[in-house]
């Protein structure tokens, strides 16, 4: 299937997911997270979920960061470019949602894509080489690029893999791992 095809499924999938499911997997995958040896680094970069797209619930992954006392990043879209503005998440960084529904820090010590140790990538769907599908607009493979080589990339998924995406370019960013809530996937 192609990347569109791809998006079109897994966001139906999504859909199909009770809020219970969604808190259920979500809690499953984070403490799948606890099995992978990332957890000496710095700096961990998370999304924060949009509920209305019925992504992961990363508050779980928050609470395991804080708990390990770890350096948690969060960014702001920039859709005149397509990249992302990263922060340091702390207790007066004031989030909020953009005018595309995605919670976003407002203000806040700005962080340096390099310094990033480990990115918690969201993603739709991911294949067995490592692809993953987004939303289609670049942000993360574009953060990516500019991240250190040895930036560990994980995605999150409700959903195992589909055999081959079509349609992958040079620019996109292959994923290192992928945690499912059955499985942690190493590429």
């Amino acid at each position: 299937m192609n990347k569109s095809e791809i998006r079109k499924k897994y966001k139906s999938l999504r859909n199909h997911l009770s809020l219970k499911d969604i808190d259920e997997k979500s809690l499953v995958i984070s403490n799948q997270l606890l099995k992978l040896d990332i957890w000496d680094k710095s700096f961990y970069h998370i999304f924060l979920s949009i509920e209305a797209h019925k992504e992961i619930n990363t508050d779980y992954i928050l609470n395991i960061l804080a708990g390990k006392d770890k350096n948690i990043v969060v960014s702001k879209c920039n859709f005149k470019n397509t990249s992302l503005i990263n922060y340091l998440l702390t207790d007066s960084t004031i989030i909020k949602k953009s005018a595309w529904g995605i919670p976003e820090p407002v203000n806040g010590i700005e962080i340096d894509d390099n310094k990033i140790d480990v990115v918690f990538v969201p993603l739709l769907a991911f294949d067995k080489q490592g692809n993953r599908v987004g939303y289609g607009k670049g942000f993360y493979d574009n953060f990516l690029a500019n991240c250190k080589p040895e930036t560990i990339k994980i995605g999150l998924s409700f959903f195992d893999f589909e055999y081959k995406i079509e349609g992958v370019y040079e620019g996109d960013i292959k994923l290192d791992y992928c945690v499912t809530p059955n499985k942690v996937y190493t590429f």
